[in-house]
This record gives structure tokens, sequence and C-alpha cells, in this order.
């Protein structure tokens, strides 16, 4: 079932370099970690991880190759994603920044919401969604066993490095932004950057369509 040493350490460099360049679900946490502090940060690597093995499940069970063939599926679950960021984007911005610095950043949004808004961040993350459909089948050998457990042992595999390199990110995003956090000045400052990530990736999900053909 496992892939041979040779294709397992290509498959390796290939998802580290994907993991190093910077997409959505690093905005998304970044922008997470500036807003509402470390946890919401962590909270969101976590939901951008069970995106991924959402990912790793449709792959596994032939769900995206079917997707991917409605046009008009892909376009409307990808449509409907994309308005609900940017609404979260525009209420964050228009939100009264009247908070006093000792509030705790983590009450200021709902943990639980943080976490379904990363799951659906990486649902609709094209860079996610092409590693499932065009670099992970590289790695899969019908010779070599059942294709849906090597793809659930390959996506499971980009998910737990996902989950380890997205956590890094939380974690330096908020020591970057530790020294400034009594500022109003500042605190205003985080309130935009997480409104207008959510927007950005709202408009980044609404208008890289065309996939479903």
């Amino acid at each position: 079932m496992l892939p041979p040493y040779s294709s397992l350490v290509l498959f390796l460099v290939g998802t580290v370099a994907l993991l190093l360049t910077p997409g959505p679900a690093v905005l998304y946490i970044v922008g997470r970690t500036v807003g509402q502090g470390r946890p919401a940060g962590l909270i969101s690597a976590l939901g951008i991880f069970v995106g991924t093995l959402i990912h790793v499940t449709a792959a596994a069970l032939g769900l995206s190759a079917l997707l991917l063939s409605s046009a008009h599926a892909f376009r409307t679950v990808q449509m409907l994603g994309a308005a609900y960021l940017v609404f979260l984007g525009v209420r964050t911005l228009l939100r009264k920044d009247d908070a006093p610095a000792a509030q705790e950043p983590e009450k200021a949004h709902g943990l639980t919401r943080i976490f379904g808004q990363g799951v659906l961040v990486n649902i609709l993350n094209p860079k996610t969604a092409l590693f499932f459909l065009a670099f992970l089948p590289q790695f899969v050998d019908p010779v070599r066993g059942s294709i849906p457990a090597q793809i659930l042992f390959l996506g499971g595999t980009f998910a737990i490095m996902g989950l380890c390199s997205d956590s890094c990110w939380a974690l330096a995003a908020r020591k970057l932004t530790a020294a400034f956090a009594r500022s109003p000045r500042w605190r205003s400052a985080q309130k935009n950057v997480s409104g207008g990530t959510l927007i950005f990736l709202g408009l980044a999900a609404a208008f890289s369509g065309g996939r479903g053909k």
C-alpha cells in the first residue's frame, strides 16, 4: 500500500514546498491571530486541518472528481462560501473598536465559529483542491493495492504536516503582535487586518472559478 521510498521522499518534498508557500489558509490563520489572539489562530489552524481531512475523504471517495465534473454544482458551492466570507469580513470591519486593552482577545469571536470558518476557508481553498486533484494522484499506483487507502495515507500525511506548519504560523504571528497589544491604534489595525483578510479570501474564492469544466 505504501509508495516506494523514493516516491514518498518526493511527495514529502513537494508537500513541504507547498506548505511553505503562503496561501488562503495561512492568510486566514495570521489574520485571526492578529485580530483575536493566539487561541483563535490555533483554533483556525485546527479548522484548516479538518477542512483538509474533508478534501482527503472526498478524494478517497471520488467526490472531488464528481464535483469538478459539474460546473454548476462547483460554482454554487464556491459562490455561497465566498459570499459568507465577504459578509464576515464586512461585519468585522464595521464592528466598533471600543473594547478595553485588557479584554481577552479570544472572546471577541466565538472559537467555535472561528473553527467553522477555518473549515470553510480550506474547503474553498483552490491551493488545497489542486493538491488533491493534480499532485497527489501522481503518487497513487493501482498495482500497490487499494487506491482509497493510498489516498487516505498520503492525504493524511499532508494534513498532519499542514497542521504543524499552520500552528507555527499562528505562534509566529502572535509573537510579532504581542508587543503592540495595548495600543488602541494597533487594536484598530487588528480589526482591519482580520476583516480585510476575510473579504480578500471571499473574493479570491469567487473569482478563482471556471474550474468546474
